[in-house]
């Protein structure tokens, strides 16, 4: 009988899985944060790729800034402060009305 053949454990790499650039975005807002709260406290921040790009004490203005100079892409407009961010609603209603005129 012959012996056994021992093979080396394969090499499995991992790849995290692929996010959206405005999750991408918000993520590296949320690591930037501590050091955000020293330099831009009660400020809001405009992240793309990665990098503030720049900020502001007004939101939408801000937003508009940073699309109107890098396009429309996906970006991530937070405000610095160590409150957790408020919820917000859109307003936004959907009626489904079933066949038969039921809503």
């Amino acid at each position: 009988m012959s012996e056994p053949l021992t093979f080396p454990a394969p090499v499995v790499e991992l790849t995290p899985p692929h996010l959206p650039k405005w999750e991408r975005e918000y993520r590296a807002f949320r690591q930037l944060l501590p050091q955000l709260l020293t330099t831009h406290r009660d400020q809001y921040v405009a992240i793309h790729e990665g990098q503030i790009v720049d900020s502001g004490d007004d939101k939408l203005a801000l937003a508009l800034r940073v699309l109107s100079r890098i396009g429309n892409v996906a970006i991530h407009v937070g405000l610095v402060t160590e409150e957790p961010d408020p919820v917000a609603r859109s307003g936004v209603r959907r009626e489904i009305r079933l066949p038969g005129g039921a809503p």
